[in-house]
């Protein structure tokens, strides 16, 4: 039923003894919803302007590559994964699929630390807004097995529970050959 079909049915109950005319509930019903509608755009308000941002610099936001890098030289998954939001996304480097779980991620990490991975940035751009920074640059991995791999990076961090946590990593191979 449309609202047109309401609003005519509504005329009939304008006559029944005790109801509302319609020249009456229409407003009614708008200035009922109207006022719903303030009220949750007041309580985002208020959330949004309690809400604090936590200070941050260029330098702590590097700092988490390094955190990243070091827990990578452990060669726990756990550790690595420690890193990551519940509910972070990860693009990796070495294979296709996409790892949108922390149990996905771990898996990840678990071939991907036994050829001992190092990496070191090559270039970085680092900016920072409230409560999420993002690094993104390039980087270079190298492993145990003297190999390296040159890659583009993206790290999203999101201010979480008194730390900062990776929401989102995009890690792809360069596309074109590098020159030595």
């Amino acid at each position: 039923m449309t609202v047109t079909a309401h609003l005519r049915d509504a005329s009939a109950v304008r006559s029944s003894p005790g109801s509302l005319s319609r020249a009456r509930w229409v407003p009614t019903l708008a200035a009922l919803m109207l006022g719903a509608a303030a009220g949750t755009a007041s309580a985002q308000d208020r959330a949004a302007s309690t809400a604090s941002c936590v200070a941050a610099d260029r330098a702590q936001i590097a700092a988490l590559f390094d955190r990243w890098n070091a827990s990578l030289a452990t060669g726990s998954p756990d550790r690595v994964t420690a890193n990551y939001a519940p509910d972070a996304v990860l693009l990796p480097t070495v294979t296709n699929e996409p790892r949108t779980t922390p149990a996905e991620i771990r898996d990840y990490f678990v071939k991907f630390l036994k050829n001992k991975p190092q990496g070191t940035i090559d270039k970085r751009v680092i900016k920072i807004d409230c409560n999420v920074a993002q690094d993104v640059g390039t980087y270079t991995f190298r492993f145990a097995d003297g190999s390296s791999v040159k890659a583009r990076y993206t790290y999203v961090y999101q201010w979480r529970d008194g730390q900062w946590l990776i929401a989102h990593h995009h890690s792809s191979a360069m596309p074109e050959a590098t020159r030595p």
